[in-house]
């Protein structure tokens, strides 16, 4: 971490920050592997979001957890489910290879479950994300402190989570702001939270990307930080 980034150093200061409902260093967790380094995944069809979702509801059993862990930068291989991670361009018009590579942090638990602002922030954005694949109902929340601009996405919602919700809407940290979707519509995944923190926007509005290709892992590592340096999960520190 260079020493004089200011956001990287004020998301390591801030304490005590949930985005959903439980303290995700008193719950049992499941942390995921999503890479082709996990042969179980060989069996399933990540576009059956039925198999799927048996697959991560057998490991919560197994482990008597109610909330399982995807990590960041991590890649994976359950994304050639959907176009929506096909080659992309790059800012010179260049084709890149396919989108593997995880940049945000998703929590897998029950469809339903409240989703709480992890800072206060205004709503930058909000769209529903239909591709299959795709984020499904998603949030994104600006935020400022200490003079300093970042945002962060809530995906996989459901679509109440979009009704009566205002461009500049001031939330506080800690408020629900919206429920986990079903596979039906949070774009065929099993119900889970994607968590990011980004940097810049870019220009876009209600979407960004959650996923990057593997030759831009530099660029998009240092666009979109560590959301555990917030969040602070000790299960994944270890």
């Amino acid at each position: 971490m260079k020493s004089d980034d200011k956001l990287l150093n004020l998301l390591k200061q801030i304490q005590g920050v949930n985005v959903l409902p439980y303290d995700l260093n008193q719950e049992e967790l499941v942390i995921l592997d999503l890479t082709a380094e996990n042969q179980e995944m060989n069996n399933i069809d990540p576009a059956d979001a039925v198999a799927f979702s048996k697959y991560i509801l057998s490991l919560l059993n197994r482990s008597g957890a109610r909330v399982a862990i995807g990590k960041y930068n991590e890649n994976r291989t359950i994304y050639d489910k959907s176009a929506v991670f096909g080659s992309e361009n790059t800012d010179q018009g260049q084709r890149t290879r396919r989108r593997t590579l995880h940049i945000g942090l998703d929590l897998w638990t029950a469809s339903g479950t409240s989703v709480l602002a992890a800072l206060d922030g205004w709503v930058h954005s909000f769209q529903d994300n239909n591709a299959l694949g795709d984020y499904g109902p998603t949030i994104i929340l600006k935020h400022v402190i200490d003079e300093v601009e970042f945002f962060t996405l809530y995906g996989h919602l459901n679509r109440q989570s979009l009704e009566e919700k205002d461009i500049g809407q001031f939330v506080k940290a800690g408020q629900e702001i919206a429920q986990l979707g079903d596979p039906d519509e949070n774009g065929n995944w099993p119900p889970h939270l994607h968590f990011e923190i980004i940097r810049d926007m870019r220009g876009m509005h209600g979407d960004f990307p959650g996923v990057c290709a593997l030759s831009r892992r530099d660029e998009f590592l240092e666009l979109c930080p560590d959301p555990n340096l917030l969040l602070k999960i000790k299960a994944l520190m270890d």
